[in-house]
């Protein structure tokens, strides 16, 4: 169990790293449709963050696999809850990855077909950027979820310290509240997310260095 754990741990990281690295990339683009002509020049970046949110959706599936069986011998429901909730995750960051995507290519059509189909083109990347953000939001609320069932399984079986399941109750429970929020049109600011950002380092590196205590 000890290389599980280094590799779930391994994988947290990584997954944090790549998203970072690919919105950073993709934000840019998504933040102005209104300049749709200029964005296809801009397509090498786009391909490149598409290509790391889809590393950081495969990593997300493989957390949940790897998981899976060490938390079964301790709550099957709840095993298997958090494995579905990180499937469900990975499938909408794949989506909400490929709108940026459609979008260069809306602004390669919107430079080739003219100023004529200029206003639907604009409608159309708008659409886009809504459904990337609400994909998103809908992303972090399951993610928000099923985070909540792995410290469940974590406080009770004490697989790790009981003070990282707090962290991550309270880092995934803002989350939470940040993505309803987000739904709603509201805004919550970035403090909501500093519990959770805490917890998916403290936590990693306690699997690398630590691993799951062996006898829970």
């Amino acid at each position: 169990m000890k290389r599980v754990s280094r590799v779930v741990g391994l994988l947290f990281l990584a997954s944090t790293g790549v998203y970072l690295l690919g919105s950073g990339l993709l934000e840019p683009v998504l933040d102005r449709p209104e300049l749709l002509g200029s964005l296809y020049p801009e397509r090498a970046a786009v391909i490149t963050g598409f290509f790391l949110e889809l590393i950081n959706a495969v990593a997300v599936l493989a957390i949940g696999m790897l998981l899976y069986p060490i938390l079964n011998k301790h709550n099957e429901a709840l095993a298997l809850g958090y494995f579905g909730s990180r499937l469900i995750e990975s499938v909408l960051l794949i989506l909400s990855a490929a709108a940026p995507l459609i979008l260069i290519q809306l602004s390669k059509d919107s430079i080739t077909g003219g100023a004529a189909g200029g206003t639907d083109y604009t409608a159309a990347a708008n659409m886009l950027t809504e459904g990337y953000s609400l994909l998103f939001q809908i992303a972090m609320i399951v993610l928000g979820l099923g985070s909540l069932l792995l410290c469940t399984v974590l406080y009770r079986s004490r697989l790790v310290p009981r003070f990282l399941s707090i962290l991550g109750y309270a880092g995934y429970a803002a989350l939470l509240a940040s993505g309803c929020l987000a739904l709603l049109g509201l805004e919550s600011g970035p403090v909501l997310y500093v519990p959770g950002a805490i917890f998916e380092i403290a936590f990693p590196l306690w699997l690398i260095f630590k691993g799951f205590k062996q006898r829970a």
